[in-house]
Order: structure tokens, then C-alpha cells, then sequence
């Protein structure tokens, strides 16, 4: 049977320690049941050390500040992170909570640093990187290991990206193979590992190649080589990152079926809903990026099916299920079975709550036009263009011409020329993401949902991860505030003089709007005249 604990004995037990569970101090209201106990996900987090992998990443954050304001009782959270750009890693520790997400907990816990630690280590090093101190008190000490590190890029070589996605994976597995009192792993993938499938259940698939002979050949081949073998490596998979994580998916397979281990696959995750600031970002990935340039006149047209379901998830809402994936493979790895499977999560919408491209396009272009920023260079004019050729058409007429003479005024006043190739990086960001973009999948998510019915009415509260309930209008709105003020750094009080210079750029628009019009129907009276006069 499992102890509870009241928050009594977990502020008694905290003094003894010499610190305090940080979350009591923070949400004592709402991080407790009405008899004033911790709840099952609490239970399970407290006393617990946790290992952290992608940490100083945008779901790291995320996670991270959960844990320490909703798990309290959670002893030691040791987070791998490597030394970067002449940076120790207690230079980068300190710059962790340099991000907005934590002031609120830095004023009401200020004693949070007791339960952190940075570990050096780099996936890009055989091993992690980890010296045989640091291994040990891994090994010696966790019970809870989030990995969650990946580079996302998705055009990677494919080498880095094997290291990284792939071989760091089979390295936790082992490490975690190791470890003395683990409870639960969890593997953060994504819900596009087999997006060749267009309908992507909670289970295991086939892996585009064999996991261990894919990591000799990354071992063996030379670097040219390997990049002329990528097109002929990827096969139907679209590009190196969705290919390699399901290589890794295999590698979790394999390397951890002994083990207390979960398969956890978000869909396209974007900025937080409610917790714990609205709207925050910190990336221009995906969807992100694309609202971004809109919002700033750049980005003025998008190849992308507006039928399609964009299947995007709030981050703290995706942070919460996985905090609840781990404590959920631990109560099914401890029962009595002959054959335990991993269990695999596919967090992504739910078909009773679905937003298509098209719906997602309006609303933000909407919130666009209510809070414009001060960084913008045009009025927002942007649409979605599923047709090929006119989305070409559009690229010219929108993007390239519009900059060749924009870069030429700027030549010629003396300026250096910018705007050619920020479209060459944008268009090279369009081609990525056309993909997925231009499809849709039926994702099965019964996993997810029964993990929800699962929880206690005080873990739904505290842990709230249900998509069925989630408000996409407000979630929107507040996403694109968010993308003004953390993304472009326009503060929300920019807005009044922001919509005067909006008022200008409109008006400006209109006119040029006229003046092409005028153009075109010039051209085409001389044409006329020409041939029948």
C-alpha cells in the first residue's frame, strides 16, 4: 500500500532536509485535496530524484518549473546540460531561470536551488559525456528519468542527428538499465515518428531501418558518403528528424524492455495555455514561425491545406500528461503480468475538440489585426494557398519582388541588403514544413484518455492535460500575444502606438494595392491596342 502524506508531514519532513516543498508555499489552495493531502501524482513525486535530459529546452522549462511548483517533496532534479559557447554549466544552470516562467517561483521559494543540480554532459559524446562521479550518483540516486533531449532541426545531417536522437537514446537506456531504485522512464518522441502511415496508433512500429546496424553504418561511413545516402536512407520519411526518432523508437524497444519505460509522442507543441504564464514561447518552430512572419508583413503566403487538422498541443498541457505517463508506467510496470509492453502515449487533439489550418489561419490573423506590433515592416496580408502553382506565383509576386526592391532602395541609401535572404531562409522554412502542413493523420489517443479518466479529481485540477476542454480561441489569442511579447520583445504596451503605425501601413497597402492594379490593367490596354488597333 502506498503512504500518504499530509502537507503536515511534508513541511516536517522538508525542515529536516533543510528546505521546504516549494509548491505548498506557491499554490497551497489548489495543490491539495480537500483533506488537506498530497495527491496520488504528488505521492508518487515526493521524496523522488529526478534526471532530466533537454532541460534548458522549451519543454525542459516547462517541466521543470511544474515539477518544482505542483511535486512538492521532490528531493534532487539533476538536469544533463553541456558547457555552450564558452559557458560553464553553472553559468548555464543560472541562465535556466533567467526566463519569465520562473519569477513567480523564484519570489515565493527562493530556496529552489536546493532541489537542482546540473549535470555536464553532451549528447554529441559517447556515454552522455558523463564522468564516472556524475554516472554514479545517477545510477546510485534516480528514480524518475525524463528524456527529452533531441535536436528538432529538421533538416540535420543525418550523423548529428543519429547521435543525438538516436545513439543518446540507446546511452539513457543503458544508463537507466543501471540505476539501483528506478520507478519510471519516459521517452519523448513525437507523434510523426511514421508519418509515411496515415493513421498513427499507440503502438510500436517497424523502424525505417534496424536500429543497430543504422548506428554502425553513422559509426563507419564517411561524412560525404552519409549525405549521399540520405535521400536513399529516408526513404518515404520527409526529413532526418522524423526518420531518426523513429529509429529511436526502436532503440527504446530494445534497450528497455526490462524496463519501467514509456513511449510519449506529442503532436506539433506550441505555446503554454494556462500554466504558468499564458502564451509563452520561446522558438519559432513550426507554426510558430509562420505567425511570426505574418504578423510582421513578411510571410504573406503559406502552402497549406486549410481542410487539414493542425494538430497542435499547448505545451504546460503536454508537460502535465507526461507527469503523469511516468506515475502511470510505474503502477502498470508494478503489477504482476507475464508480459508487460510499453506503453506508448500519442498526446494530440481529440476528434470531439479539432481545429483545421484554415480556422487556425483566421483566428490568429484576427488576434494579428487586434494586436499589432511596432517590428512590423508590412500590414498583415497573408493566406493559405494549397495550389502549388499559385503558391509560387504568390512567392514571386508577395516575396521576391517585393524585396529585390526593397534590397535596392537599400543599396542605395547606403544600407546593407537584408531582405533577399531572409526570404531565402524563409522559403527553405516553407518547403520543411509543406509536409505536414498539406496532410492530415488519424491519430489514436486511447491511452491518453484512459490515463486521464485515471487520475483523481485534485490530479485533473493540478495536472490539467484534457484537449477535449481546451478553448482554442482564448488559447490563440493569448499564443499570438505571446509570440509579440517573448518572441519579437514588443511589450503588451506598445499596443496603442503599434495600431497607429498599423493605421499608416494599411492605408499604405491600399494604395500600392491601387497602384499595381492600375498597372496591370495599363499593361493589358496596351496589349489590347497593339493587337486590334
Amino acid at each position: 500500500m502506498q503512504m500518504r502524506l499530509t502537507i503536515a508531514d511534508a513541511l516536517d519532513i522538508s525542515k529536516k532536509r533543510k528546505g521546504f516543498p516549494i509548491c505548498i508555499t506557491m499554490h497551497i489552495t489548489e495543490n491539495i485535496n480537500s483533506e488537506g493531502q498530497l495527491t496520488p501524482l504528488q505521492n508518487f513525486y515526493y521524496g523522488t530524484n529526478i534526471f532530466i535530459t533537454g532541460g534548458t529546452g522549451f519543454l525542459g522549462k516547462i517541466l521543470l518549473n511544474k515539477l518544482l511548483t505542483s511535486c512538492p517533496g521532490v528531493d534532487m532534479i539533476y538536469i544533463l546540460i553541456r558547457n555552450k559557447k564558452n559557458k560553464d554549466v553553472h553559468t548555464r544552470v543560472e541562465e535556466i531561470f533567467h526566463d519569465p516562467i520562473f519569477n513567480a517561483m523564484k519570489k515565493a521559494a527562493p530556496k529552489f536551488r536546493y532541489h537542482f543540480q546540473g549535470i555536464a554532459g553532451d549528447c554529441m559524446l559517447p556515454g552522455l559525456g558523463l564522468s564516472t562521479t556524475d554516472r554514479q550518483i545517477l545510477v546510485d540516486h534516480v528514480n524518475i528519468v525524463f528524456h527529452m533531449a533531441a535536436t528538432v532541426r529538421f533538416d540535420e545531417k543525418l550523423k548529428i542527428a543519429m547521435q543525438i536522437n538516436v545513439k543518446a537514446c540507446r546511452d539513457i537506456m543503458l544508463l537507466c538499465n543501471e540505476m539501483k531504485n528506478l520507478k519510471s522512464v519516459i521517452h519523448v518522441s513525437t507523434a510523426y515518428t511514421h508519418c509515411p502511415l496515415r493513421k498513427i496508433e499507440e503502438k510500436f512500429y517497424p523502424p525505417p531501418g534496424d536500429s543497430k546496424n543504422m548506428m554502425l553504418l553513422m559509426d563507419c561511413a564517411p561524412d560525404k558518403l552519409l549525405e549521399g545516402m540520405t535521400p536513399i536512407l529516408l526513404d518515404k520519411w520527409p526529413n532526418t528528424y522524423t526518420f531518426t526518432k523513429a529509429v529511436a523508437e526502436d532503440v527504446v524497444r530494445i534497450y528497455g524492455n526490462s524496463l519501467p519505460v514509456g513511449m510519449f509522442r506529442p503532436g506539433i507543441v506550441i505555446s503554454t495555455y494556462r500554466d504558468p504564464v499564458c502564451g509563452w514561447i520561446d522558438n519559432f518552430y513550426g507554426p510558430t514561425g509562420a505567425i511570426a512572419g505574418a504578423g510582421t508583413g513578411v510571410i504573406r503566403t503559406l502552402r497549406c491545406n486549410p481542410k487539414a487538422v493542425a494538430n497542435m498541443v499547448p505545451v504546460d498541457l503536454c508537460v502535465n500528461s507526461i507527469i503523469a505517463a511516468s506515475w502511470d508506467i510505474s503502477q502498470k510496470y508494478s503489477t504482476i503480468s507475464v508480459e508487460k509492453d510499453i506503453p506508448v502515449y500519442n498526446f494530440c487533439t481529440s476528434k470531439e475538440n479539432q481545429l483545421t489550418w484554415g480556422d487556425f489561419t483566421t483566428k490568429t490573423t484576427k488576434y494579428g489585426l487586434m494586436y499589432p506590433t511596432l517590428k512590423a515592416l508590412w500590414y498583415l496580408c497573408y493566406a493559405n494557398t494549397p495550389n502549388k502553382i499559385m503558391h509560387m506565383t504568390s512567392i514571386l509576386f508577395l516575396h521576391y519582388i517585393p524585396a529585390v526592391i526593397f534590397d535596392t532602395i537599400s543599396v542605395c541609401i547606403g544600407k546593407k541588403p537584408r531582405l533577399l535572404n531572409t526570404y531565402k531562409k524563409i522559403h527553405r522554412f516553407m518547403n520543411v514544413i509543406e509536409y505536414f502542413s498539406m496532410r492530415q493523420w488519424e491519430f489514436q489517443i486511447d491511452n491518453v484518455r484512459g490515463l486521464w479518466n485515471r487520475l483523481s479529481d485534485c490530479d485533473k485540477e493540478i495536472f490539467f492535460f484534457d484537449m477535449t476542454q481546451l478553448d482554442w480561441d482564448h488559447f490563440l489569442q493569448q499564443y499570438f500575444r505571446g509570440i509579440r511579447q517573448y518572441l519579437l520583445h514588443d511589450p503588451l504596451e506598445t499596443i496603442p502606438e503599434a495600431l497607429v503605425r498599423w493605421n499608416r501601413l494599411y492605408w499604405l497597402h491600399q494604395c500600392i494595392k491601387c497602384l499595381v492594379f492600375a498597372l496591370v490593367i495599363q499593361l493589358f490596354w496596351t496589349i489590347f491596342s497593339k493587337l486590334y488597333y
